[in-house]
């Protein structure tokens, strides 16, 4: 497979990058953000902090902000991997009300971290398209938490959400689900910042706010086909942005197409 680079449309302090290549990659540079990485094939060194590194497949990479590192294969096939770059000040946001005031230094650059891949992996559900703002704040709390996490920094447990605001934030997503719905709404809808929000969501109901709103529309999608709606009017009847969009969470979640489905009910 041949060297590429590709980047999304970036919310503010955040960007995604999935890349490959063989040979030499970067020369040494600085970000001033976090770089949380997950090699997905082959292995790539750099040199970080002084030392040599090697991070093969499977394996979590966490470059601290302002710290100076290169990039080449470590394999005559090359590495493919995917990185995300976060605004420190963001991270310290969501780890504030948690009582953390100090931004997470994480001493092993590379390791295995099943849960920090798994959020990596969902990160890039839509990529290369954007970000949807919901899921921006629950990525960001995910990060935030596995940062303090791997540094090992102690936090306040967190207080008690009021179950009620989070079925107030519930049924808001069941009755609005077919328009555009951002962060700012459920904080008015809950009296939450987003980022204990995201979490409190996710500990009551498995799930974050974003990820109950796609599935709240593509439920919403399965019956209009059921009924015999057009698939051209079902995307923005459901709250999708276009067909593709929806087409993507549709087979994410029912592993067939909507075309495809709307084939086998009409029999």
């Amino acid at each position: 497979m041949a060297d590429f680079l590709t980047t999304d449309s970036p919310m503010p302090g955040l960007e995604r990058l999935e890349a490959r290549f063989h040979g030499h990659a970067y020369d040494p540079h600085r970000h001033e953000t976090y770089a949380i990485g997950l090699t997905l094939d082959g292995a790539q060194g750099f040199r970080y902090r002084g030392a040599a590194q090697v991070s093969r497949a499977g394996q979590i990479m966490v470059l601290h902000p302002d710290e100076q590192h290169d990039g080449h294969a470590a394999v005559p096939d090359g590495f493919s991997y995917r990185m995300i770059y976060v605004d420190p000040a963001l991270i310290l946001s969501a780890l504030e009300h948690d009582g953390v005031n100090a931004l997470p230094f994480v001493a092993d650059a590379v390791t295995r971290d099943r849960a920090l891949a798994a959020l990596i992996k969902e990160a890039f559900a839509d990529f290369p398209g954007r970000l949807d703002p919901l899921a921006g704040d629950a990525l960001l709390a995910g990060l935030a938490d596995a940062l303090a996490r791997r540094a090992r920094q102690d936090a306040r447990r967190p207080a008690a959400t009021p179950h009620r605001a989070l079925l107030r934030v519930r049924d808001f997503l069941d009755a609005e689900f077919a328009r555009p719905i951002d962060s700012a709404d459920l904080e008015r809808v809950a009296d939450l910042d987003r980022f204990s929000l995201a979490r409190a969501f996710r500990r009551s109901f498995g799930t974050a706010p974003h990820r109950y709103l796609v599935a709240r529309r593509v439920t919403a999608a399965r019956s209009l086909i059921a009924e015999g709606t057009p698939l051209a009017e079902i995307a923005g009847a459901c709250g999708f942005a276009d067909q593709s969009h929806l087409n993507r969470h549709f087979k994410a979640h029912f592993g067939m197409t909507p075309g495809r489905y709307a084939r086998l009910v009409a029999q």
